[in-house]
């Protein structure tokens, strides 16, 4: 058995949908599969969003597919002292940002600059300057990269190489930011394997560079496509019935979705009723799709109740 983990990390702010769901299931066979504990981790910081009882709905969601997780939860929002304990190691490295996110999104979008990257507003304010607008506006605080560059590995997606971004790290209301405490969580945990959506990819330079800045290794990081509506957009509830509870309203029992999902990963035949242990016995990386999985929502449905 390896002494490492891999993870499952969502955020209560909503039910699992089948791409959350399906996430999860790679999560599970990437982690089984190579002798590594699989652990959740609740990352409940963002509490405007945060819905009661969400947490353990998402929880029976993925026992009602198989998915097991060893020990309890890592809930963030128990874990604040270690975050601050991360910012004071950092504090060499790190500046205040007063901008909004109005202010952010309008300089990214110049014609010399990146969407995906801050501009650096704030980088070289004078201390008189940061004074002044901290009348105005308590200030984040970003990493101070340097113009860093740095690369990861992806299983599935090979090398990326990038200019690490000066990411926040605490946000405005003093609360860790998530690039910041997914790191640490996964340090602490033992997490050096994390599957998740292809979406995430660009973070990974900026997280994996602030893991070794805090003393870790980064972990090894395999993103997956993700699912999409019949547009092409990320999957969200408002396609249909996309959701474990939805689906059962539809007469579609767990084991079913689950079969569902292990045929859009190519584990499993139309209409097959597979088991995780079976699927497990089938997994292999290399054969996974790289392309995203178009969901119909209700048709979908209909269509697999077979």
């Amino acid at each position: 058995m390896s002494a490492g983990a891999g993870r499952y990390a969502p955020s209560p702010t909503g039910e699992l949908h089948l791409g959350n769901l399906r996430t999860a299931l790679l999560g599970w066979l990437f982690a089984r599969s190579t002798g590594r504990r699989f652990l959740l981790r609740i990352e409940d910081l963002d509490t405007a969003r945060v819905r009661p009882g969400m947490a353990e709905q998402q929880w029976a969601d993925l026992a009602a597919l198989g998915i097991t997780f060893d020990g309890e939860p890592v809930v963030q929002s128990q874990r604040l002292a270690a975050y601050r304990e991360a910012l004071v190691k950092l504090a060499d490295r790190t500046y205040e940002c007063f901008c909004s996110r109005r202010e952010i999104a309008k300089a990214a979008s110049a014609p010399h600059s990146s969407v995906a990257r801050y501009p650096g507003t704030c980088r070289n304010l004078s201390e008189a300057e940061r004074i002044d607008r901290r009348q105005k506006r308590q200030p984040a605080l970003r990493l101070r990269a340097d113009g860093a560059r740095y690369t990861v590995h992806d299983t599935l997606l090979g090398d990326t190489t990038a200019e690490v971004d000066d990411v926040v790290l605490r946000r405005n209301d003093g609360v860790a930011a998530y690039n910041l405490a997914v790191v640490v969580d996964d340090a602490f945990a033992g997490v050096d394997q994390v599957v998740r959506g292809d979406d995430l990819l660009p973070a990974a330079v900026s997280q994996a560079f602030l893991a070794e800045l805090l003393g870790h290794r980064p972990p090894v990081y395999a993103h997956v496509p993700l699912a999409v509506n019949a547009a092409g957009r990320r999957l969200a509830k408002r396609d249909g019935a996309v959701t474990l509870p939805e689906l059962a309203a539809q007469g579609m029992e767990p084991g079913r979705v689950l079969g569902l999902i292990a045929e859009s990963l190519d584990l499993a035949s139309p209409g097959e009723h597979v088991s995780l242990d079976a699927l497990l016995g089938r997994f292999d990386p290399g054969r996974l799709p790289r392309h995203p999985w178009v969901v119909k929502g209700l048709g979908s449905a209909r269509d697999h109740l077979g």
